[in-house]
């Protein structure tokens, strides 16, 4: 069966549109993003919880499924958007954040999350962090390179997140040892 043909939408028919899940928008298409799998959100709930307990220490603050304005014709919901404090409040992101966390699902693509981590690059965002719950393994794509790192850090707000921890926590949270 052939693939039905999006046309293209306009930025503000975009923005005036509810989806549900939010999708990301590129370049007038509306692309749907996946999530949905507990393993998905065990790691989005342990990060945003780490966050919230870290928040007056590092001067930052986690958000969850935030719209980031990447150019003018793009928009990427992020997983994690990790904001300055001092930050202007924008309903839609649009000054660059301290950090993007993105938390794979089993059927992501790396081609298609190369074009959306380079979209975060190009904003000049200068952490992108990815999370692949399955394999417990963590990237930083910072400097443009898949770097396969046990934990992310950022000297500028002192943010140091240790993946085994954070995956500790979750076995923890779910009376587990990991094992599935």
């Amino acid at each position: 069966m052939a693939a039905a043909t999006q046309l293209p939408i306009s930025v503000s028919e975009y923005l005036h549109t509810s989806y549900r899940p939010d999708c990301d928008y590129v370049d007038g298409v509306v692309e749907e993003r996946n999530l949905g799998e507990f393993d998905h959100a065990s790691v989005q709930r342990a990060l945003l919880v780490w966050f919230i307990q870290q928040e007056g220490k590092l001067g930052v603050r986690a958000y969850p499924e935030l719209r980031v304005q990447v150019s003018p014709t793009r928009f990427r919901v992020a997983d994690i958007c990790v904001l300055s404090t001092a930050a202007p409040r924008e309903q839609i992101i649009q000054t660059p954040p301290v950090a993007i966390i993105e938390i794979l699902s089993p059927e992501d693509r790396v081609s298609r999350y190369l074009e959306r981590l380079e979209d975060y690059r190009r904003m000049g965002i200068r952490n992108l962090w990815v999370i692949d719950p399955a394999g417990r393994r963590g990237f930083d794509f910072s400097s443009g390179n898949w770097v396969e790192t046990t934990s992310f850090a950022d000297p500028n707000t002192g943010i140091r997140l240790d993946l085994n921890s954070l995956f500790s926590s979750i076995d923890d949270a779910l009376g587990d040892t990991g094992n599935k």
